[in-house]
């Protein structure tokens, strides 16, 4: 056999590319584990100082519950089967002992509370804590306007438990026990949100007396706009209703400043394109055939002002609004900035998104 040349084996021996890029891919990793194992480890520090406790490292802390419990060999000692560290069990039955494998290695009860806590996003803390829906939640993070135990935070996914100081706006919040829901009858000069900081009404105002959680709107109508509107702490659910991806139907009633024609009817129906993009009624039609100014009107897309705008854009000048019915909710038996709970049949309905307010089916994810 010809003998290779030095070249040939200096080309054969060197790394090639994918293997460079390889070994860089795993040195970012490794950064980024240290990264994310340091950022963990300060604010663990945090929590434990604000319990008044010493923080202590996981290997520290597992050696001290350990030694209370039974004796473990060094890590060293492994068996030539497995990589994993064998433990001796000693019994009080003679001189036996029994081999004890990191699956069946005996477990101890956590000293620190706040592991067994539930996590959860902190954008969707906030929600559930009755400030607002879930993505107006992750606004507010990147905002700026979250502190998470004294740490400005601006990652809506991090993970939070209830043992956690949130505080949003200045103002601490908690997790709600009790979930709430509320049907209100909307009137005129209210405006939907849960405060106002030209100290206009809010819809809160109205049920300032219904319940001692924090509710919020969901949605939101005009100040102008009357009608049915749901108010709740249930984060979740608020999170579904107003997901453009769910599509839930509201119907109103418009009343305008002249007869709408037939052809333009037909034209909401089919769709109409505004500033900010092509909008298409599910159904349209007259509410009083005589004076043909009175419109019902029947739309899936959540889109600011979205009613007005359509007959705005076609001539129309908009009188009155109102929303008959949102999802399977309607105001039926509530009179005008009255308001009520809503019995267990139509919760569990918005909770399963029932096809019949939603469009093509959809059923919640």
């Amino acid at each position: 056999m010809q003998k290779r040349t030095d070249n040939f084996s200096k080309f054969t021996n060197q790394k090639k590319g994918s293997a460079i890029k390889e070994a860089m891919r795993q040195e970012k990793r490794k950064v980024k584990a240290e990264a994310r194992a340091a950022g963990e480890e300060m604010r663990e520090k945090k929590k434990a100082k604000a319990r008044g406790e010493v923080w202590e490292k996981p290997e520290e802390k597992r050696i001290k519950n350990t030694s209370k419990g039974a004796a473990i060999r060094p890590e060293k000692e492994v068996t030539e089967r497995s990589n994993k560290p064998t433990f001796t069990k000693r019994e009080n039955k003679g001189n036996t002992s029994q081999p004890i494998t990191a699956t069946n290695a005996p477990r101890f009860k956590k000293t620190d509370a706040s592991e067994a806590e539930e996590q959860m996003p902190l954008n969707k803390f906030i929600a559930h804590a009755g400030v607002c829906g879930r993505r107006e939640a992750a606004e507010l993070v990147k905002a700026g306007k979250v502190t998470v135990n004294g740490d400005k935070i601006f990652e809506p996914g991090l993970k939070v438990t209830q043992s956690d100081k949130v505080v949003v706006k200045g103002k601490a919040v908690f997790l709600q026990k009790n979930s709430v829901y509320i049907l209100l009858n909307k009137p005129k000069d209210f405006i939907t949100t849960a405060n106002d900081p030209q100290g206009r009404k809010t819809v809160l105002d109205l049920i300032k007396h219904a319940t001692p959680e924090r509710v919020y709107p969901v949605g939101r109508l005009d100040r102008n706009t009357t009608g049915v509107l749901l108010l709740t702490n249930d984060g979740e659910l608020a999170q579904k209703l107003t997901h453009p991806s769910f599509e839930v139907k509201k119907i109103y009633e418009v009343t305008l400043d002249k007869p709408v024609t037939k052809k333009d009817l037909d034209l909401i129906v089919s769709g109409v394109t505004l500033e900010d993009g092509f909008v298409a009624a599910d159904s349209v039609g007259y509410a009083d055939t005589k004076t043909k100014n009175v419109v019902g009107i029947e739309i899936h897309s959540g889109r600011n002002r979205i009613v007005r705008r359509i007959f705005e854009h076609l001539g129309y000048d908009v009188k009155a609004l109102d929303r008959v019915m949102f999802a399977n909710l309607t105001k039926k038996n509530v009179e005008r900035s009255k308001w009520r709970f809503l019995n267990e049949k139509e919760v569990r309905l918005l909770k399963f998104m029932n096809k019949s307010f939603i469009r093509k089916n959809k059923t919640a994810e």
